[in-house]
């Protein structure tokens, strides 16, 4: 045995391997013994109810694994749960045991009469734990836990691919051809082989030389194993700090069911290895180890992972189906929409569809047809756009919230990675793939660069993404919306401007966005009282404690109602509706045509037949407020009117010119608004014909002081009086 703990330490934390009672063996075997039995009785015999044993059942019905409540453990014998957190990894392959041995009892009964009685195969039964406790940070994790039961939440940020880990080794020895079996330690350890051959020579026979053992990969036993990296949730971690992150192993059940970007809730054990690709420096320090957890039980929060069903109670049920009977459902949603924000009602409608969005057709053909709403809102700062945002990424069940400077190709849509230790690339899906079946909000729309644009394109209409980088070829799935937000190039938006001057967007995004709205800053005496009040209000009334609760209350009975129709509700058009939709959409062509002839130009926001999908969907999603499973004339009615409100609206925008503005043009209208000011004072008016022909007589042009005073008026700076024969000056 000399040298055997050189180089390396050899631990083991296998079931009953070397027990610390060392001279009562016989005693600790007993004990063991008792303990399986307990275990098994628990199986066999915990109810809940009256004759309801549901772990007994739940073995008939799912074989493979057992999930097992700690509090029921807990209500049967008190000192299990203890024992089992103290010394998780000798007492969890006991439960195991316990829980293939009641399962081969339970089996026999059933297949009784075969004639030949044969006890049934049975594998081995995974038991993985859940309990109500609270998690512990990860920040808190220290020595005192190692090999103790730990909980803890996160979200899994990157998980591997499934590998073998051997559970049992086959070793062989070179010398005798003797085989033998060594167990495997769960998790990240190691097999520990012994270093001699207890075989015995024969004389004239050459002994066994000390390291005799071959492995044969062929005749170990193996089960799946993957790991994961769980990073802390974004509101634990402290001001200041980066969120840190947790190496965690999964074995067999649990492998391959979650996908990065979900949230977690695990138990584990919380155990150290031997960091294989330490350097050499710390080669030397033997005792140094690195910790991770091995996952026994793991729930995902029902909020991130729109993926699982989200469970909802029967009063919730029909709490919600009573609430879509009321007959103005639709405005009491509209008005849970940021409430913090004062008017701008077209668009909370828009958000309110957006969240519930229309329903995603597959035709017979393959062909998927998107029911995801995207929305653009553009115009002038400081009219409450990035908090629409921001309210949103709180309210959808999955969102994302990224600005468009911080954000490139790869972060929104895939990037290839390098894995440090194996060498190989992996993806690592962008804000759009972690968004699927949500929502992404993107800010500062407009300041992104170009080519960057182009990444989301595809996401936006056939919602998938292909990738083709580093010799990975593959599609990824984003059924995501689009709720984007963007300046005009100068800043603010200029009446004086065509539409297409002041929205600096490629007609192909654009025409990709069901609804766009442009959001101007009036300078309304009237409105702006209202408005300062209300934001006096809000500030003045903010952090009164009793109100936040009640907030957040409603914040989330509307987003477990968004859950619950986006799952229970997939709404189709009526007959009545699809005509008349029909009828307004040939109707809205030809008036663009014919404005598009008047003006010698193609309107800035085109109208195609995405635009018609657009009202589809918008039915659609105003029909799913209900809950109702047909759209009817009236749903339509108001897609259109919201659509007329925002893209139409936007479309027409600018002045409606005859010709271009040309830089001279527009200076020049600048000056005969300058000379129209000195000419009226405020408050004061003065025939229209008499201002025109004064300045006419300075040398300016008819037109252009004509064309002044209707951008003065769109202002709302002057206003007609007198059958449009007198200019008075406002305020």
């Amino acid at each position: 045995m000399s040298g055997w703990d050189e180089g390396a330490v050899y631990y083991s934390d296998q079931a009953h391997s070397w027990d610390d009672r060392g001279g009562d063996a016989p005693t600790a075997a007993a004990d063991n013994h008792t303990i399986l039995q307990k275990l098994k009785e628990f199986i066999r015999n915990f109810e809940t109810d009256k004759n309801v044993f549901p772990y007994r059942e739940g073995l008939v019905h799912n074989p493979k694994f057992l999930v097992v409540d700690l509090e029921d453990l807990d209500a049967f014998d008190p000192d299990l749960p203890a024992k089992l957190r103290s010394n998780p990894a000798d007492y969890l392959p006991l439960f195991e045991m316990a829980a293939a041995q009641v399962l081969v009892s339970l089996k026999t009964k059933v297949a009784g009469d075969t004639g030949v009685m044969e006890e049934p195969v049975t594998g081995d039964v995974q038991i993985l734990l859940t309990s109500k406790e609270d998690p512990v940070s990860m920040r808190s994790l220290g020595a005192q836990y190692i090999s103790r039961l730990v909980k803890i939440a996160g979200i899994t940020i990157a998980a591997s691919r499934t590998k073998a880990k051997a559970t049992y080794v086959t070793l062989i020895c070179k010398n005798c051809k003797k085989g033998k079996q060594v167990p495997c330690r769960p998790g990240l350890g190691g097999a520990i082989v012994p270093r001699s051959c207890d075989h015995i020579p024969q004389p004239g026979e050459e002994p066994c030389p000390i390291d005799p053992w071959l492995v044969v990969p062929d005749k170990s036993k193996y089960v799946d194993q993957q790991t994961l990296k769980l990073q802390e949730n974004p509101e634990d971690v402290p001001t200041g700090e980066l969120p840190r992150n947790i190496l965690l192993s999964v074995d067999r059940h649990l492998v391959q069911t979650v996908v990065p970007g979900s949230r977690l809730t695990i138990i584990g054990i919380y155990s150290i290895y031997q960091a294989s690709n330490s350097s050499a420096a710390q080669k030397g320090a033997v005792a140094v180890r690195q910790p991770y957890i091995r996952v026994v039980g793991m729930e995902q929060a029902n909020e991130a992972s729109s993926r699982g069903p989200a469970a909802f109670t029967q009063e919730e049920i029909e709490e919600f189906k009573k609430f879509a009977a009321e007959p103005d459902a639709y405005k009491n949603i509209c008005a849970k929409i940021a409430p913090s924000i004062f008017g701008h009602d077209d668009v909370k409608k828009a958000v309110a569809c957006l969240l519930f969005g229309g329903s995603r057709k597959n035709l017979p053909d393959g062909v998927k047809l998107r029911g995801d709403i995207n929305v653009l809102l553009f115009g002038d700062p400081s009219t409450a756009k990035s908090q629409f945002l921001k309210f949103v990424e709180k309210t959808a069940p999955v969102a994302v919230y990224t600005s468009g400077k911080g954000s490139s190709a790869a972060g929104l849509t895939a990037s290839v990675i390098r894995d440090s230790s194996s060498r190989e690339f992996y993806l690592e899906g962008g804000a759009m793939v972690l968004a699927d079946g949500g929502v992404v909000c993107i800010d500062e729309f407009d300041k992104m660069r170009p080519e960057d644009r182009v990444a989301i394109h595809e996401a936006m209409e056939q919602q998938t993404i292909s990738i083709a980088k580093a010799g990975i070829t593959t599609v990824l799935n984003s059924r995501t919306s689009v709720l984007a937000a963007a300046n005009p190039p100068s800043g603010r938006y200029d009446d004086l401007k065509t539409a297409q001057d002041n929205i600096d967007l490629q007609t192909t995004i654009l025409s990709r966005f069901d609804l766009i709205f442009i959001v101007k800053d009036i300078r309304m005496y009237s409105q702006d009282k209202v408005i300062a009040s209300h934001i006096i209000k809000v500030h003045a009334s903010a952090n009164t404690t009793t109100g936040e609760s009640r907030v957040s209350k409603e914040e989330n009975w509307l987003k477990r109602y968004l859950q619950y129709c986006r799952t229970e509700c997939h709404p189709r058009l009526s007959e009545s509706a699809a005509t008349l939709l029909q009828n307004n959409y040939v109707k809205i062509r030809q008036d663009m045509r014919r404005q598009a002839n008047e003006t010698g130009e193609a309107a800035a926001i085109p109208i195609t037949v995405r635009q018609l999908e657009a009202i589809v969907r918008l039915s659609e999603a105003l029909a799913k407020m209900k809950l109702s499973h047909v759209a009817t004339e009236e749903n339509v009615q108001e897609a259109i009117r919201l659509f007329t409100v925002s893209t139409m609206d936007a479309a027409k925008s600018g002045i409606a010119q005859q010709v271009n503005l040309t830089p001279d043009m527009a200076n020049e209208i600048k000056q005969a608004e300058i000379q129209i000011k000195r000419r009226i004072g405020i408050g004061n008016h003065l025939s229209e014909r008499r201002l025109i022909d004064d300045l006419v007589r300075m040398g300016l042009n008819d037109s252009i002081v004509r064309r002044a005073l209707i951008i003065m008026h769109q202002r709302d700076e002057i206003e007609y009086k007198r059958e449009r024969r007198v200019v008075f000056r406002k305020a």
